[in-house]
């Protein structure tokens, strides 16, 4: 059987950004429902801990305006300390960056708020020092919904991968039989995974 592992998303070759994910930063948006956005990033902490993917947090201006990391990303990695940053692009922050080497994983896959600055500057950043890059862009959101679609546009035209946070999932699943992974899946799909959750809880129940 080939191995697609070279273009198909593979959790042992990935690791998670996260990337401001704030209150300050979700005031801004509007480019789409705030609270799609957090199902999302959610449903994507909790599928990355569950493949055991490693996931960098990291914050902007945390004490002084923006606030803290939104909770129920943090509730997913408690012992994880969110990397506090000064500069917008979080690839010019020495620790976020060294944290990032530190996975020693070339894929990285993106969520961030604003999509045109704080997720924008590192996928291009990263994606110039050789770094295959995947922005998930239901868990992005920017301040307006043009300025998020040029952002995902120009991250597109320079390489950088769009994705959603349900086909990062089940690229990591990949197949069925794998029941190591199978049951938490579902339990993040039922949670997060809106009609398709409804869906699998329904024929749970008819089956049962």
């Amino acid at each position: 059987m080939k191995n697609y592992n070279e273009c198909l998303l593979d959790p042992e070759q990935s690791a998670v950004a996260i990337i401001d994910h704030q209150p300050q930063m979700y005031f801004g948006v509007e480019s789409t429902c705030r609270t799609g956005i957090e199902n999302s990033v959610v449903g994507l902490v909790k599928a990355a801990q569950l493949f055991s993917v490693p996931c960098v947090l990291s914050t902007v201006e945390a004490q002084s305006f923006s606030g803290y990391l939104y909770s129920k990303v943090q509730n997913v990695f408690p012992q994880t300390a969110p990397i506090d940053r000064t500069a917008i692009n979080a690839w010019e922050d020495a620790n976020f960056k060294k944290a990032v080497e530190g996975t020693k994983r070339k894929r990285i896959i993106l969520a961030g708020l604003w999509t045109e600055a704080c997720v924008l500057f590192p996928a291009l950043c990263m994606k110039k020092d050789g770094y295959d890059v995947y922005a998930v862009t239901d868990a992005c959101g920017g301040a307006t919904k043009e300025a998020h679609d040029m952002a995902v546009l120009r991250m597109t035209q320079a390489g950088v991968k769009p994705v959603t946070w349900m086909q990062v999932m089940l690229e990591w699943q990949r197949d069925w039989s794998d029941k190591a992974t199978y049951d938490g899946v579902l339990s993040i799909v039922k949670e997060h995974g809106g009609a398709y959750g409804l869906g699998v809880e329904y024929s749970e129940t008819m089956l049962k």
